[in-house]
C-alpha cells in the first residue's frame, strides 16, 4: 500500500464520512458502488417503515411510563411526506383524549414521534427513556405520560405539551436519515409549548445512536437544559448547550450514570 493510501485509509477509519474511496478507472470500485446502494436502500426505508406504535407503548410502559396514543392529521405515510403541515397538527380524536388525561400542570411532556425514521425510534427511545428516568426522579420533576405519536412532525409536540398543562416538552423523533445514520433519534426541547412556536424556540440533541451521542449522555444533556429551561424560563437560541462543561467539572456536581 501507497502512502497516500495509508493516509486515506487511516482518515477513512475515523469517520463514517465516505472518503479515500479509489477508484476503478474513471468510475468508482464495484465494491463502493454496492455500499452506496446499500446505504439509500436503508435511507429509503427508514423513512418509508410503519413504527409499530404499540410494540414501542409497550416498550415504554415496561420501564414504569404512563403511555398515550395520538396520530397527527396526516392519515397516511405517503399524505404525511407530502404536507408537512398536517405531521404538525394533532387528530381530533387524540386532541380529545390528552384534554381528558390533562390533570393538574406538570413540568414535563414526553412525545415519542415517528417522524423520518421509525427505525430510530424502535432501536432507540425505550433506550433513550431508561437512561433519562433516573433524571427526572432525581430531580422530582412532574411526567406527564409519554405520548406515543404516529405521522407526526416535531410541532406537534407544542398541541401535545399545551394540552397536557406541561412547562416544557421533549420530541423523541426519528430523524431524517443520512447515508451513514438511518438510526438516529432527536431529541427536541421547548419551554411553554404551545402552538405556533417556532423552530428557533427549541433545543436539539441531535444523533443519538450508537455510532453517535450515546443514551447516558444524552439523558445527561437533556437534564441540563431541561434544568436551566426551568430557571430562565426560555429554550432555543438564547439557551446554550453549556453541558460539557458540567461533564468536565468533578464529582458530586454532575450526574451521569453508568451505561
Amino acid at each position: 500500500m501507497s502512502e497516500d493510501a495509508k493516509v486515506w485509509a487511516r482518515l477513512a477509519g475515523l469517520t463514517p464520512a465516505r472518503i479515500g474511496l479509489g477508484r476503478a478507472g474513471s468510475g468508482l470500485p464495484t465494491r463502493e458502488v454496492l455500499r452506496f446502494g446499500l446505504a439509500h436502500a436503508q435511507a429509503r426505508d427508514a423513512v418509508h417503515a410503519p413504527m409499530d406504535a404499540d410494540a414501542i407503548a409497550r416498550a415504554i410502559g415496561a420501564l414504569g411510563f404512563a403511555t398515550l396514543r395520538v396520530a397527527s392529521r396526516g392519515a397516511d405515510r405517503a399524505t404525511y411526506l407530502r404536507r408537512p403541515d398536517l405531521g404538525r397538527a394533532l387528530a381530533e380524536e387524540g386532541r380529545q383524549a390528552l384534554e381528558q388525561a390533562a390533570g393538574d400542570p406538570v413540568d414535563l411532556a414526553i412525545v415519542v414521534a415517528d417522524g423520518l425514521s421509525a427505525r430510530a425510534v424502535h432501536e432507540g427511545a425505550a433506550g433513550f427513556l431508561a437512561a433519562f428516568k433516573p433524571h427526572a426522579d432525581r430531580a422530582g420533576w412532574r411526567l406527564a405520560p409519554v405520548v406515543v405519536a404516529t405521522q407526526a412532525r416535531v410541532a406537534l409536540g407544542d398541541a401535545v405539551g399545551s394540552a397536557l398543562k406541561a412547562r416544557a416538552v421533549a420530541v423523541l423523533i426519528g430523524e431524517r436519515p443520512g447515508l451513514s445514520s438511518p438510526d438516529s433519534l432527536g431529541i427536541y426541547l421547548t419551554f411553554a409549548p404551545r402552538p405556533g412556536r417556532s423552530d428557533a424556540e427549541r433545543n436539539c440533541i441531535s444523533n443519538v445512536r450508537p455510532a453517535g451521542l450515546s443514551h447516558p449522555l444524552a439523558a445527561f444533556k437533556l437534564d441540563w437544559l431541561l434544568t436551566q429551561a426551568f430557571a430562565r424560563g426560555l429554550t432555543g437560541v438564547s439557551l446554550k448547550d453549556e453541558s460539557d462543561a458540567a461533564l468536565a467539572a468533578p464529582e458530586p456536581t454532575r450526574s451521569l450514570p453508568q451505561p
